[in-house]
């Protein structure tokens, strides 16, 4: 089945678009794609996973069409002049 896996890398977005059995998981799609070859900052124990924009398990199966999503930590740096407190 066609499945697609994207990741938001800090360097340029990356969109793999894959050919995975029946029942493959989000993990088993991710190392398929060769994605974690290319993207070494990945930690998968560490990063949320989604299809969509939902977050999902590691272990979740695919169904055809999916889109896998790696997502980056989201932090926030406040200034000194940061006036968000309005």
């Amino acid at each position: 089945m066609k499945i697609s896996v994207v990741y938001a890398s800090p360097d340029r977005p990356v969109l793999l678009n894959c050919r995975v059995e029946e029942g493959c998981t989000v993990k088993q799609a991710i190392e398929q794609s060769g994605l974690l070859r290319y993207c070494t900052d990945i930690d998968l124990a560490k990063q949320k996973v989604g299809i969509f924009g939902k977050f999902t398990k590691l272990d979740n199966p695919l169904k055809e069409g999916d889109r896998v999503e790696i997502y980056q930590k989201i932090t926030r740096v406040l200034d000194d002049d940061d006036d968000d407190d309005d």
